[in-house]
């Protein structure tokens, strides 16, 4: 059976992109980007060639959509006082 895919959002350049498909891909929705060749060659992150579109399987698109809402409403960050890359102290 062939998968349906679905456009769910638009990220300015590859490295954009590269974040959100592996943070959707952290919380079990498949997702892959798409940029145009020639955007995606000169590392371009304006305009149409740099944009990047990413896409989830139709029977995950509400589930991504919540979770990609979810983040731009901060849910996902880190309080002040914790540091991501510091070991922690004992």
């Amino acid at each position: 059976m062939k998968k349906e895919w679905e456009l769910i959002y638009t990220a300015y350049g590859q490295l954009d992109a590269s974040m959100i498909v592996d943070f959707l891909s952290a919380h079990g929705v498949e997702a892959t980007a798409m940029q145009e060749s020639l955007g995606s060659t000169y590392g371009l992150t304006v305009g149409p060639l740099g944009e990047s579109r990413i896409y989830v399987t139709a029977d995950q698109k509400k589930a991504a959509i919540e979770l990609l809402e979810a983040m731009e409403r901060g849910e996902f960050e880190l309080p002040d006082d914790q540091d991501s890359t510091s070991p922690s102290e004992d």
